[in-house]
């Protein structure tokens, strides 16, 4: 028996507009210092796939439109509200003032495992996402007071934030969805 793939047509794909205007997941990203243009479009991309409220890109993280970012965001970047706001460390306690649980997503000395974390299902939440090489900015750890740590097993312990982020997003959709 083999197993056909769907076309294109058959998937139930939101317009950019239905999107925007869907029920949103509360969930925010905060991309610190991310280089690689690639990777911001692949952000998006997930963003876009689990209905996350909105991506704030910080610090030296490009924004929208770029034909890099755009190569790999395939049009996210029309269905996913963003900002740019200079200082993470700021956004967060702004966010927390708002009353966002901040989390960032590290490895520190006392994180949390991903599969112990769970999503509170009235509260915004926030992860940040950090800086290719040196991951999450200290000062905006020291702020945020939470982390989460994916458990890894292998010689590298780094995940690429594009990865980071699926995993992360995937991880709180789905709890979420299930509570």
């Amino acid at each position: 028996m083999q197993n056909r793939k769907l076309k294109n047509s058959e998937l139930n794909r939101k317009t950019a507009a239905q999107a925007i205007a869907a029920q949103r997941t509360p969930l925010i990203l905060i991309l610190d210092n991310i280089r690689s243009l690639n990777n911001i479009g692949s952000v998006f991309r997930t963003a876009d796939a689990f209905l996350i409220e909105k991506i704030y890109l910080c610090g030296i993280t490009a924004t929208p439109p770029h034909k890099d970012i755009q190569k790999t965001a395939l049009g996210a970047t029309d269905s996913v509200g963003w900002e740019y706001v200079d200082d993470a460390v700021t956004l967060v306690q702004s966010l927390q003032d708002e009353g966002v649980e901040v989390w960032a997503i590290e490895q520190t000395e006392k994180s949390t495992l991903l599969h112990d974390f769970l999503p509170q299902k009235n509260k915004k939440t926030a992860f940040v996402l950090g800086n290719e090489i040196k991951g999450v900015q200290q000062s905006v750890i020291n702020q945020a007071g939470n982390v989460i740590e994916i458990p890894q097993e292998g010689a590298k312990h780094s995940l690429n934030i594009s990865v980071t982020a699926g995993v992360v997003c995937w991880d709180f959709y789905q709890k979420l969805k299930t509570k």
